[in-house]
């Protein structure tokens, strides 16, 4: 059907006009917010735990990761990243062989055993000089690697933005981290609370980088790191035609 706006007065061809031109938009907003519904569906109490989650960072966590970042020496706090990112690789390990990375797992192995030897129980991260490349994985990116859809999204309390999928490969990955398996309570919380404020100073300097809506912010955020992680960095271009 064809329009002869020839005929029309100029502001009733404006107007159409401008009809045609934001129809499209208005569908394709109005999916992306169906999308973003279906994916958040627990966006209220979302919400509510991100402003916990935000009160408590900046009454605690924070303050401690800026007063650990001022005044605990830069080696020092060096040896106690590489500690727990020797931990890590075991983890890393497992799931590298669950999602068929068998190359991958080797070299975390390798990693284990210098920086558990040769590294003063991880303190040094001599693998990375050696050659010996840093992997991440985690049991929500085998589950992802293995076809399962990440579900809902999910804020957790103190440990923040998640999904169905991401929070039960984290239940998963705490069951198999070495610290979870000390028998002295104290040492066990002490240990987490170190590596907490030292995962917090390493975001500092990303702090400035959130704009706008913070809850959005990160939620997007974490779809797209996520999925970024889950396919290795193979992920579509949506400019590669152009």
């Amino acid at each position: 059907m064809s329009c002869h706006l020839s005929q029309k007065p100029a502001a009733l061809r404006r107007a159409l006009l401008a009809i045609c031109l934001l129809l499209p938009a208005a569908s394709a907003l109005a999916q992306n917010w169906e999308a973003a519904a279906d994916r958040d569906p627990f966006s209220g109490v979302n919400r509510a735990i991100f402003g916990f989650n935000e009160y408590f960072d900046n009454l605690l966590l924070r303050p401690l990761a800026v007063t650990y970042t001022n005044h605990v020496p830069p080696p020092v706090r060096a040896g106690v990243g590489n500690f727990f990112s020797n931990i890590d690789d075991i983890n890393t390990m497992a799931n590298n062989l669950l999602q068929g990375k068998v190359d991958r797992a080797v070299s975390d192995c390798g990693r284990i055993l210098i920086n558990s030897t040769l590294g003063i129980g991880g303190l040094f991260d001599v693998a990375s000089e050696l050659g010996l490349e840093k992997h991440h994985e985690d049991f929500g990116q085998t589950l992802g690697v293995w076809g399962i859809e990440p579900g809902p999204y999910i804020v957790l309390p103190i440990f923040g933005a998640s999904s169905a999928r991401d929070t039960f490969g984290f239940v998963i990955d705490s069951f198999v981290n070495p610290v979870y398996h000390l028998e002295n309570d104290r040492a066990r919380v002490s240990t987490y609370g170190v590596e907490r404020v030292d995962w917090r100073a390493g975001l500092l300097s990303t702090d400035a980088l959130v704009s706008g809506d913070s809850y959005l912010f990160v939620r997007e955020a974490q779809f797209q790191s996520r999925d970024y992680e889950v396919k290795d960095g193979a992920v579509e271009d949506p400019f590669a035609d152009f």
